[in-house]
């Protein structure tokens, strides 16, 4: 193990996350696992994080059914839960930092509150805009996936930091996975508003677990007003060099992932394939590739460091994207690029996210809300490129350039050599 870290002391990329999380001397070894994560603490994390997540999904195969309770178009229906995710950036931005500014139990807590009576207020819609803004309200309350890993940044122990986060991303993981399945089965057995009542009733209980089972940590901002908190935030990315490559490689590679995957949805409806909406779904269990890599990857970035990680897992992206876009008609051949296109970004995102959490351990939430809205937007970004680019250019060129947009996360992390951050001034 001394071996393997003095290898990472020596890697110019992980010496300088480590040099800046240094620099905050006792505050951040203050925040270095003070009350420690106990292994049912992190399965509960993990569960939280999959059902908070996973609520952002439920409706999406119910939208028909949901149309035709309300009487309005299936169209409208897909724009109220368009906000979704415009939600999920917004608590981003201004809920994840409340973690580092109060107690984290607590501001979880209040989350799956208004998660749960987001979900049951949306059972009892009768319009399309009465369902937007709770879709909303309910897409900002959702970043409890977010909230778990920056909790794992200021508690775990910190030669198992990443070890934990990886099982904890895996549980944001199955909430995406999750969310769709379980809430189209439950829709269809029982209906859709029942169907987000139980899920209403889920979050109620995860709310009163994150009291009882969340460790006490005591918040770690510094005190300052929650206005200068998130202004401050943009600040970051300027004296931080580490989480400006840290986002400026995520995002590209999230760009990547949901260009290939909106694409491929575009491509498969659309004729000689002409596929089904089930068969569509079949190609989203390539996706289970990611729930086995991310583990995997927090523990390696632990025993070897994150620049290892992140350049394997792109180079196994990398690898399967440029083939993809000519195996297509073959669906194992698909299915087995998808899987390693997938397992790659999964490993290379926990990686990434770690050396952003060990910037300052002691109060990691601003820099990882700054970070995932970064990720987001790239994400968001791709959605878009990828359901356009079809049109534009076809499959095969839309695969290739997703390729480009991982190779700069390649060039980014092989070019990157260090910097130190600019002082932070105080007022």
């Amino acid at each position: 193990m001394n071996e393997e870290r003095r290898d990472e002391d020596s890697d110019p990329v992980l010496g300088a996350d480590r040099f800046e999380a240094d620099t905050h001397g006792s505050s951040a070894e203050a925040g270095r696992g003070v009350t420690g994560l106990g292994g049912f603490v992190v399965l509960f994390m993990t569960a939280a994080a999959a059902l908070g997540t996973s609520t952002i999904y439920v409706l999406q195969p119910a939208v028909g059914d949901v149309a035709a309770s309300i009487g309005t178009a299936v169209p409208d229906i897909g724009i109220a839960l368009a906000w979704g995710p415009i939600g999920y950036m917004i608590g981003l931005a201004v809920i994840v930092p409340l973690v580092d500014r109060c107690l984290p139990r607590l501001v979880l807590c209040l989350q799956f509150a208004v998660l749960a009576s987001g979900l049951m207020l949306s059972s009892l819609v009768v319009s399309a805009s009465q369902l937007a803004l709770l879709v909303a309200v309910t897409g900002a309350c959702s970043v409890v996936g977010a909230g778990m890993t920056t909790l794992v940044g200021r508690l775990a122990e910190p030669l198992r930091r990443a070890t934990t986060l990886g099982v904890v991303t895996a549980g944001i993981s199955v909430g995406i996975l999750a969310g769709r399945v379980v809430g189209g089965s439950l829709a269809e057995a029982l209906g859709w508003d029942v169907m987000l009542r139980c899920f209403a009733v889920a979050c109620a209980v995860f709310g009163l677990g994150c009291l009882m089972l969340i460790p006490k940590a005591p918040r770690t901002a510094p005190m300052t007003g929650y206005l200068a908190t998130l202004r401050s935030v943009p600040g970051l990315f300027v004296r931080h060099p580490a989480l400006r490559i840290a986002a400026i490689r995520g995002a590209s590679w999230f760009f990547a992932f949901c260009a290939v995957w909106s694409g491929l949805a575009v491509t498969l409806v659309q004729p000689p394939y002409a596929a089904t909406s089930e068969q569509v779904g079949l190609y989203a269990l390539a996706g289970l590739s990611g729930l086995v890599a991310t583990p995997i990857a927090g523990r390696r970035t632990d025993r070897v460091g994150a620049r290892r990680v992140v350049l394997t897992g792109l180079v196994l992206a990398l690898a399967a994207v440029i083939p993809l876009g000519f195996v297509l008609p073959g669906m194992a051949a698909t299915m087995i690029c998808l899987a390693v296109f997938d397992a790659g970004l999964f490993a290379a995102q926990v990686a990434n996210q770690s050396t952003v959490l060990d910037i300052d351990p002691a109060a990691p939430a601003r820099f990882n809300s700054g970070y995932m809205l970064a990720y987001f937007i790239g994400g968001s970004l791709g959605t878009a490129f990828g359901a356009a680019g079809i049109g534009w250019f076809g499959w095969t060129l839309t695969t290739v350039l997703s390729g480009v947009m991982v190779v700069l996360a390649i060039a980014v992390t092989l070019l990157w050599r260090g910097a130190r951050p600019a002082p932070e001034l105080r007022s």
